[in-house]
């Protein structure tokens, strides 16, 4: 036989797409060729497979050797491919039987002893290959990722020597060990911030109806505390939206681990983080922070130091919840629903209020304007964090409601908020609020009147309907009432402190 058909898996955005690799031996000077757009780490395999073949014993054939790799518009990268085109040799050299080979997929780098190496994305591999009812060989470093998955459609061998064994039918390979899921655990606790009730309850809200928050405030007063400890107040993973996430942490390369699989991501890149950093990118594009971020939380610290348009890059994913990547050899798509909290200072030197402030209104307002309105209309919410009064340190603590207690509201309000429309309030879309939140003629005329003397966009009225949706939802409450929509206009901070320096 002089022709053999192996299948493998490309990766290609969180997907891993089918290929089949053909090897073709043809009489004729001896040359090795690889075709179906390789890229240089796949055209590098002729090398790694040449010397894995030879240095584990098998005859390396001296005849024109042919490898397609299909379909051939599917770019195609890495080391994975080096696996499956030693076994296509081997079986079109007749080395190894081939009864098997179309019930079965291949995935692996080999080193030139023809030990197999971890390669990413295999989880996404796993997860194709169960869809099509074929098993999965993989390296035996890859083992926690299709540990994941159960029952497990794979296989697990730490030398090609050990699978070619397998394929005669001498020996055995590892099944993954099943993965015991644990209980998600968060050390950061609520009830370690001292003070500063107002941004504790602007967190609450936020944690209940999915809301981004913007905290504004001098340094030192507590945002990146209150901001670590959002996470802990959310809802536990699903199994499905934990599934997504390590599927773009495999093809990231992300570790996974036992304790962080039902973790909700909390992802603080540093502010100066391009833009293809945050959003992802690249020749062959990659997930950005965004979308390392998916069905978590993502917090900008020092949000005025990163560029303006690293920020604006931020506004289509907030609305879409996903990120499309377009290149000239592909086009992917990675998921980005990510709920966004960030901080920031009121002005260059930190703070804004008279006796404090060492920067004239001018400069503040060239300070704030680095962030685009734009972007900030993105924010459902803008809690201030203020310094604490005098004594607040001194005197003796009691102590604060912990994450526990406030995560139980949180999940009340969420189940109300699935109950009543299958989504969160900050999910909703215009004619969902009209069919869900309706509002008194009185109150309506109440908020449009407010809107008008803040100089708010319309995507303000409705945000403001959403968290005061979820602020009635907190309280248990069927309706809206006026108190609500004027708690949800205190948490607008930062157009508070746009029109006083205005005016």
């Amino acid at each position: 036989m002089s022709l053999a058909i192996v299948f493998a898996r490309a990766s290609l955005g969180v997907t891993a797409p089918l290929v089949t690799v053909e090897a073709h031996l043809a009489n004729g000077l001896p040359v090795f060729n690889i075709v179906g757009l390789p890229e240089t780490t796949v055209k590098e395999a002729r090398d790694r497979v040449r010397s894995a073949l030879i240095n584990s014993g098998f005859e390396f054939p001296a005849r024109r050797i042919t490898v397609n790799l299909a379909p051939a518009d599917l770019p195609k990268e890495g080391g994975r491919f080096d696996l499956p085109i030693a076994i296509a040799i081997l079986a079109a050299s007749e080395q190894i039987p081939t009864s098997q080979l179309e019930k079965l997929e291949f995935l692996g780098e080999l080193a030139l002893t023809g030990t197999l190496r971890q390669i990413k994305g295999a989880l996404p591999a796993v997860l194709a290959a169960r869809d099509d009812d074929r098993l999965l060989i993989l390296p035996d470093t890859n083992d926690y990722e299709a540990g994941v998955i159960q029952p497990c459609p794979a296989l697990l061998a730490p030398h090609l020597l050990a699978i070619t064994a397998w394929l005669r039918q001498q020996g055995e390979l590892a099944t993954p060990e099943p993965i015991i899921i644990q209980e998600p655990e968060y050390v950061a606790d609520l009830c370690d911030v001292i003070g500063q009730e107002g941004g504790k309850r602007a967190l609450e809200i936020a944690a209940a109806g999915e809301h981004n928050l913007l905290l504004l405030g001098p340094p030192g007063t507590g945002k990146s505390m209150l901001a670590s400890r959002l996470p802990g107040l959310l809802p536990p993973m699903s199994e499905e939206e934990a599934l997504e996430l390590a599927a773009i942490r495999s093809i990231s390369g992300v570790s996974l681990e036992p304790e962080n699989w039902r973790l909700r991501a909390f992802r603080q890149p540093h502010h100066s983080s391009s833009a293809v950093a945050l959003v992802g990118g690249g020749s062959y594009p990659k997930p950005g922070e965004i979308s390392l971020a998916h069905n978590g939380v993502l917090f900008l610290d020092e949000m005025t130091e990163f560029e303006r348009r690293v920020l604006d890059a931020l506004r289509e994913p907030l609305e879409t919840n996903y990120i499309s990547i377009a290149r000239a050899a592909q086009s992917v798509i990675f998921p980005a629903r990510f709920q966004l909290i960030a901080a920031m200072n009121p002005s260059p030197c930190g703070h804004y209020q008279e006796g404090y402030t060492r920067s004239s209104s001018e400069q503040i307002l060239r300070y704030l304007s680095k962030v685009s309105g734009p972007f900030l209309d993105r924010f459902d919410l803008s809690a201030e964090v203020s310094l604490l009064p005098p004594g607040e340190l001194s005197r003796k603590r009691v102590k604060a409601e912990g994450s526990a207690a406030v995560k139980k509201r949180v999940l009340a309000a969420r189940s109300q908020q699935l109950q009543r429309a299958g989504k969160t309030n900050a999910r909703l879309s215009a004619s969902e609020l009209e069919r869900f939140c309706p509002l008194d003629q009185s109150d309506a005329e109440f908020l449009e009147q407010a809107l008008h003397k803040m100089k708010l966009s319309i995507r303000a009225w409705h945000k403001l309907i959403r968290v005061a949706r979820t602020i009635a939802d907190l309280e248990h409450q069927e309706h809206i009432s006026r108190s609500h929509l004027i708690e949800a206009l205190g948490y607008r901070a930062m157009d508070r402190l746009i029109q006083q320096l205005q005016s």
